[in-house]
């Protein structure tokens, strides 16, 4: 099968500052790291890469330095960090992304914002630029702060929207899960009565902590189908927020002490999963996880980075080998 993973962050504390990474995240997370991370199942692999959280000095550094590693990596657009209600820097730093062509949308990261951001004045005032641009825009917000974003969504009718990793629910982990609440399953619904919103299948074994099964999260996908329909879903991995967790069974590497480390499988694990929801459903694979997420970023009209075959190595051990 082909994936187009809607979903995948990159990041070198060496290159660029971050001031959130820390733990089994404060390290090197690109080329050689992907390599190992590809999916099996996949014949064809590209992938949309997804702001990491620089500050915000480093929006268009982020940028140029995930461009240059694109053709290795099939990386076929880029969601780049912005501030949307800095005004005319918003302005500023939009026409400065106009000239990087693998550009197809930005994000400002609302999850840690005050709630009412998005509807505030400067912030419509520069979600309308991004619109007027033809860029998409990345959604990444608490439960709570749904409604929100439906707002957005209505004063923006032509905006393109993308709710990242549906919205972010409690789901509890595999040991007690949570069930979906009858207030995210409204406010999901409500977002997508608006028919240029789609959303993200990504996040949910991030929000689990890395401890997650099948049996948890597929109720989350099933609200989500219901709300959105399949023709506006996508798969994203979240690498590598979402492989961080406890020690995968098997792993000679495990930390003694328990603490959370890679998970060298989960990637895989997530996208295995959908799949096996999608085929009992039958859902169409294809959509969810390529013409979706092709169609929304306008990839297929954007420089193309060469077909990535994924190798067919073992990565067990890799993670902490490689850190030397």
């Amino acid at each position: 099968m082909r994936v187009l993973d809607a979903h995948l962050h990159l990041w070198d504390p060496e290159a660029l500052t971050y001031t959130w990474l820390e733990g089994p995240m404060a390290y090197r997370f690109a080329d050689l790291e992907l390599e190992h991370a590809r999916l099996e199942r996949a014949e064809t692999e590209k992938c949309v890469f997804v702001q990491a959280g620089t500050v915000d000095d480093d929006f268009l550094d982020e940028v140029l330095w995930v461009a240059g590693l694109a053709p290795a990596l099939g990386v076929v657009g880029i969601v780049a960090g912005i501030r949307l209600d800095r005004g005319t820097d918003t302005v500023a730093h939009l026409e400065g992304l106009a000239a990087e062509p693998l550009v197809v949308g930005v994000r400002h990261n609302l999850q840690g914002e005050p709630d009412g951001l998005a509807v505030s004045a400067a912030f419509v005032t520069g979600a309308r630029e991004v619109a007027a641009r033809g860029l998409t825009f990345d959604a990444c917000v608490r439960a709570a702060q749904l409604p929100d974003v439906a707002r957005l969504a209505g004063a923006i009718p032509e905006l393109r929207l993308v709710l990242d990793h549906l919205g972010k629910p409690a789901v509890g982990t595999a040991a007690a899960p949570l069930a979906p609440t009858p207030e995210w399953a409204r406010d999901l619904t409500e977002l997508a009565r608006h028919p240029n919103t789609f959303c993200k299948l990504s996040g949910l074994p991030g929000e689990a902590g890395g401890d997650w099964d099948a049996a948890q999260l597929i109720p989350f996908l099933d609200v989500a189908a219901d709300a959105f329909g399949i023709e506006r879903l996508m798969w994203g991995s979240d690498w590598p927020v979402s492989v961080i967790g406890p020690a995968e069974d098997d792993d000679p590497h495990a930390p003694e002490d328990g603490s959370p480390t890679y998970q060298p499988t989960a990637r895989t694990r997530w996208a295995d999963t959908v799949i096996a929801w999608a085929d009992a459903r039958g859902h169409d694979l294809d959509a969810i996880f390529w013409t979706t997420a092709e169609q929304f970023y306008r990839t297929d009209a954007r420089p193309q980075a060469p077909t990535v075959e994924p190798p067919r190595h073992g990565i067990r051990g890799w993670f902490r080998g490689s850190r030397g």
